[in-house]
């Protein structure tokens, strides 16, 4: 009896629930295909947005965020649906080897309807921060668009203040179209600019590691110290800078300063003492006439 009572219950509730979710349905239908499919390929969140009248779809990924040498790289892109297929190897631009990032280039370059960069240089991301420089930059690059998307496509993080519908997106660059072009237009950016920072600076290959913190840039951050375009702002950068302002003052502390006239002279006892306003110019004399007002204030 009691396990016949149970299960009455049980169906009861389970009607009920059916019940609760078709009143929903009702009120609030689901629009059909709306859902993006995980075999839908990377253009499936573009598509299900376009087919709720939210198009364009504009896409926005940095490059450099990791490296402590060179700008920060912004981009955005916003992709002709008809054409994103004729794209090969668009994928997240990590992935590609540098040859195929360029062919990608290209080819998104010729299939965008729109394509925003933004440049942040080394000095900026000391001043401000990183994190505040890219989402200033997510920011910027989207206003750079010369058409207002519909909807954003962001990887990793949410940004606020877009002024417009977006979506931030883990590993965005993996399975959004928008985002992955995004992504390879930023990369492929950052590494021309580095390509032609090798040439300003030879001694740190920028060309070869692209100013991320490898075992060869390292050696030639210890060796020559940071040039302009380093990231003062990161730990290792900052550990070579000290380094390098110690081995600048090594010297002075083993210069001979016997004959400095600032050292106390004779057997340890109160050193001569030494008028500094002759040569420095110091206003002793309004110092003094100002004490002596002072004094004569106290008096009265």
């Amino acid at each position: 009896m009691r396990r016949a009572a149970q299960r009455r219950a049980a169906q009861r509730r389970a009607a009920e629930l059916a019940a609760t979710a078709a009143r929903r349905r009702a009120i609030w239908p689901r629009p059909v295909g709306y859902t993006p499919r995980r075999d839908g390929g990377l253009a499936g969140y573009e598509r299900v947005l376009a087919r709720a009248g939210l198009a364009p779809v504009a896409g926005i990924d940095e490059a450099g965020r990791g490296a402590c040498a060179g700008p920060l790289v912004v981009a955005a892109v916003i992709l002709q649906p008809a054409r994103v297929a004729s794209i090969s190897d668009l994928a997240d631009s990590k992935a590609l080897t540098a040859k195929v990032r360029e062919a990608a280039f290209d080819q998104i370059m010729a299939c965008a309807s729109d394509v925003s960069v933004l440049v942040i240089p080394a000095a900026d991301i000391d001043r401000y921060g990183l994190h505040v420089c890219n989402v200033a930059g997510m920011r910027r690059a989207l206003a750079g668009l010369g058409a207002k998307p519909g909807y954003v496509l962001t990887d990793g993080f949410p940004v606020r203040g877009l002024a417009t519908p977006a979506l931030a997106m883990w590993k965005g660059d993996q399975v959004s179209a928008s985002v992955a072009a995004a992504s390879i237009v930023a990369k492929v950016t950052r590494d021309r600019l580095m390509c032609e920072l090798a040439r300003d600076y030879p001694a740190y290959g920028f060309a070869r590691h692209k100013g991320y913190s490898t075992r060869s840039h390292m050696r030639a951050l210890d060796e020559h110290g940071p040039c302009p375009e380093h990231r003062r702002s990161f730990v290792n950068v900052s550990a070579a800078v000290r380094a390098q302002l110690a081995d600048q003052l090594e010297p002075l502390a083993d210069a001979d300063l016997a004959d400095s006239p600032f050292i106390a002279q004779g057997n340890g006892q109160n050193g001569p003492i030494v008028d500094l306003s002759d040569e420095y110019g110091w206003p002793t004399v309004g110092v003094a006439a100002a004490a002596r007002d002072a004094c004569s204030e106290g008096r009265r």
